[in-house]
């Protein structure tokens, strides 16, 4: 196998599919890159079995051939290299000459016979999105997801497609995220559980761009097509929490604040909480205004802003870094926060429409 491409090309062909290496893997053969000729040049592929992505690279073949490399020492060995062409030339014992200007690396690789090829999904549910929709939604949902593996559904993102929206849905039990949106396609009605992990290194795959992403949804497997580049992940089994039965149906305190203060406001109120013992930061509703404090052994703070409110007076407490976490993923000149009591969900939405839902829940104070 011997072929040359531009170092900058087979660097960001790397960065696209490592992102898929295995790491301590009992099979020796999933920390490596597959590099393989093709008729467009040359392709990369990993795996850990349960998340796989390839892509293509514009190279110049002169030998064609499969081979393994080790996969984070070849990414840094390349990633070291002048922005020159590079040489790579395979032997039939599979170790690799890699040449550069004046550099010159060999590296011991695997026999490629024993790589696992990435599943195929047939027979799923088609859909095309502009990719940086797609991104905006994983990134604006994806902070909700649960990090505790003893609920390992909730380690997952639950993608609803329905006849004219798709819906991202994320929740830990703290705090949940849904956001919508919405397609013009001829799709059967389908849902599934991806796991968190690979829809955070598809986002980062994904172009800020509106180029389109082709998911494809099947029963086992979900595959993101985006030309060059394709991820295929293998989907969680179960069913997901219902979570439509925990989204408040009325409100008996509803206000409308300025985004940006509000934001501003919490994060100097959260300098505090996160001295304090339990991270908290307490809101009190009344006459028009929103008094929001903290405090710690240190000293407190105390912030003031004035609100539009609909509803009863209301005090009710929250995790600062719940709270802080929404508002980041918002883009809003203005907000809705919607309330029932001190110990039922704060509900975030847009003034108008439904394009997104948070809630977040509150702490109990004595």
């Amino acid at each position: 196998m011997r072929f040359q491409c531009q170092v900058s090309h087979l660097m960001a062909g790397l960065a696209v599919v490592t992102r898929a290496l295995a790491t301590r893997s009992t099979l020796q053969i999933l920390e490596g890159v597959l590099l393989e000729t093709c008729p467009q040049g040359l392709r990369l592929t990993c795996t850990d079995l349960a998340l796989g992505i390839e892509t293509l690279v514009e190279a110049q073949v002169a030998e064609e051939g499969r081979v393994v490399m080790p996969g984070r020492l070849f990414h840094e060995i390349v990633r070291k290299l002048p922005d020159s062409m590079v040489e790579v030339t395979v032997n039939e014992n599979q170790s690799a000459v890699i040449r550069c200007q004046k550099s010159r690396t060999t590296l011991a690789g695997l026999h490629a016979a024993e790589f696992p090829e990435l599943p195929e999904v047939e027979g799923g549910n088609v859909i095309a999105v502009p990719q940086k929709a797609l991104r905006n939604l994983i990134q604006k949902t994806c902070f909700a997801i649960a990090t505790d593996e003893s609920r390992p559904l909730l380690t997952g993102c639950l993608m609803e497609i329905e006849a004219e929206e798709i819906r991202l849905v994320a929740l830990d039990g703290f705090r949940l995220a849904l956001r919508k949106l919405m397609h013009t396609q001829s799709v059967e009605p389908m849902q599934a559980v991806v796991p968190g992990k690979v829809l955070s290194e598809l986002a980062k795959v994904l172009a800020d761009e509106e180029v389109e992403v082709q998911l494809n949804i099947g029963r086992t497997h979900l595959s993101a097509d985006m030309g060059i580049t394709r991820v295929v992940t293998r989907l969680l089994e179960g069913e997901y929490t219902r979570y439509r039965r925990i989204l408040p149906t009325e409100w008996n305190t509803k206000v409308k604040v300025q985004r940006d203060a509000f934001e501003k406001s919490i994060d100097r109120a959260g300098l505090m909480a996160r001295e304090g013992k339990n991270n908290l930061v307490r809101f009190q509703i009344a006459d028009q205004q929103l008094t929001m404090t903290s405090n710690a052994e240190q000293g407190d703070v105390q912030e003031q802003l004035d609100l539009l409110v609909d509803g009863k007076d209301l005090e009710i407490a929250f995790n600062v870094r719940y709270m802080s976490d929404v508002l980041k993923a918002l883009d809003d000149e203005d907000i809705c926060l919607r309330f029932n009591s001190n110990v039922s969900p704060c509900e975030i939405c847009p003034p108008e429409g439904d394009e997104y839902l948070y809630l977040v829940l509150p702490v109990r104070v004595i």
